[in-house]
């Protein structure tokens, strides 16, 4: 048991993808409102659609929320976050996802918010081209239609 789920934990969703290909994969992932002062809130501009989000992504094998969302501010933005509250669990058909190389994700999200973050934000990571605080009565067009539910 312990070789199979060794073998999931890094990379799950790329792992099932070998067996299922592009069907559907039901996922739990995890994202985040960094609110600044101004009561403006971070986005990220995604590599792989070029669409405004939050910052987040899929949980691994074994991982629990706050440390998936704690790994995904890092890996994406470079931030350390400090304190969290739980904002929403959101989940329905405006969470059924088609990404741009075709796989199909369900998802149920677990969205966090903060004030509190450390480190200096970075752009053309990995997985994102670029990060900006919006005003939330002003955000951008180009921005990932599930974000719509979610953003207070």
């Amino acid at each position: 048991m312990k070789d199979i789920i060794a073998k999931y934990r890094e990379n799950y969703i790329a792992e099932m993808r070998k067996d299922v290909g592009h069907a559907p994969l039901m996922v739990i992932s995890c994202g985040i409102i960094i609110e600044n002062s101004k009561g403006e809130i971070l986005l990220q501009k995604r590599r792989d659609n070029g669409l405004w989000a939050l910052i987040g992504g899929s949980m691994e094998i074994g991982e629990k929320f706050i440390e998936t969302i704690k790994r995904e501010a890092f890996e994406e933005a470079g931030i350390k976050i400090n304190e969290l509250s739980l904002f929403g669990i959101y989940s329905g058909e405006d969470r059924i996802i088609t990404y741009p190389n075709g796989d199909i994700c369900c998802g149920t999200g677990i969205i966090f918010k903060t004030t509190g973050y450390s480190g200096e934000i970075q752009n053309n990571t990995e997985e994102t081209l670029e990060h900006r605080f919006f005003d939330k009565t002003n955000l951008p067009d180009n921005i990932n239609p599930e974000l719509f539910t979610v953003v207070p």
